[in-house]
């Protein structure tokens, strides 16, 4: 038999109505971002520990009032049965009770939780402060360094190479006296308010640098993209450029460095009030509490415990969730 040749198959055209078609939505960077930090576990248990510790911090007055507590009352003295004759609570545990949950501070008979609350308070405003003002005045100086170069790049250049160069912790204790005598003298007992001030001071000088040598080294290679010199052949102003070419792709790098710079200033405040030239021994704060825990450890170890732990926990947790936001922000810097 002849076999007869086969014809293909009719393909018919059907149109698809433009309803029927799935619609694609696009995601912006900052929805790209927060997809790969929500797929992040470890930045967000981080996240939720930093939250936690922030709204403690800022909610110190409404927990401390419903406790009935504050921490400046001296209880251990002002109530017989509480502290010993050597100042140590006669309670176990540091004299933790249902009445006084972390125990007392002993020799002055402090409420300790409510120590902790305030605290963290006051490294939190400070170091919140300092990265404030360090994160506006390096990028303002990163960004004009690197995009108007010259002799201002050379200076701003030696200017952050001479304070890198300084050891920041030496020169914080010796300043931060120095500071504070140009607002009252020596035989007054400073402030809380001027002493929070004289650290924010400090801390500022040398604290602009890594975020300005950071920026300017971006700035550096973007000035020479194809867009930046687009903006220039049509006419753009460098104030336009900076602000609508340049800082755009820029909020990463100062993100990043802004979250790793907050627990970095938060140990610092503490490692000052701990060696006694930051915050007043009447002003709750975490470096006092560890500093006044290693002298009575022997006898009360609880004390010493507490911020200890307090301060480690938040500094990992942000140091985690800086890692994340960086790995989130920036897929490729984990490669």
């Amino acid at each position: 038999m002849g076999s007869y040749p086969q014809t293909a198959p009719e393909v018919v055209d059907v149109a698809v109505p433009p309803q029927a078609l799935p619609e694609v939505v696009g995601r912006s960077p900052g929805q790209l971002a927060w997809r790969r930090f929500r797929k992040d576990r470890t930045g967000v248990v981080a996240g939720f520990v930093v939250l936690f510790f922030f709204v403690i911090a800022f909610g110190a007055p409404l927990i401390a009032k419903l406790y009935g507590k504050n921490p400046y009352d001296l209880y251990g003295q002002n109530r017989v049965g509480l502290l010993n004759e050597y100042g140590i609570p006669i309670k176990p545990n540091g004299g933790m009770d249902g009445e006084f949950w972390f125990g007392l501070e002993p020799t002055y008979g402090r409420d300790v939780f409510t120590q902790l609350l305030y605290g963290i308070r006051t490294s939190l405003m400070i170091a919140l402060a300092v990265v404030l003002i360090v994160t506006v005045l390096g990028t303002l100086v990163g960004i004009a360094a690197g995009y108007l170069g010259g002799w201002f790049d050379f200076a701003v250049g030696r200017v952050i190479d001479v304070l890198l160069a300084m050891p920041s912790q030496l020169f914080f204790i010796a300043f931060t006296p120095v500071v504070m005598a140009q607002f009252v003298s020596p035989e007054k007992e400073p402030s809380a308010l001027l002493r929070g001030t004289t650290l924010v001071i400090v801390l500022c000088i040398f604290g602009w640098c890594r975020i300005a040598r950071v920026l300017r080294g971006q700035v550096l290679s973007l000035r020479e993209r194809e867009f930046v010199e687009a903006a220039k052949v049509s006419g753009a102003g460098t104030w336009r450029i900076v602000f609508r070419e340049l800082l755009p792709n820029l909020w990463t790098p100062i993100l990043v460095v802004a979250t790793l710079d907050v627990p970095a200033y938060v140990t610092i405040e503490a490692g000052l009030s701990f060696l006694g030239v930051g915050m007043g021994p009447r002003t709750p704060d975490w470096g006092r509490m560890i500093g006044r825990g290693g002298e009575v450890y022997a006898s009360d170890i609880t004390y010493l415990a507490f911020p200890a732990i307090a301060m480690l926990l938040f500094v990992l947790a942000f140091n985690l969730l800086g890692d994340s936001v960086r790995d989130a922000l920036d897929p490729k810097s984990n490669r």
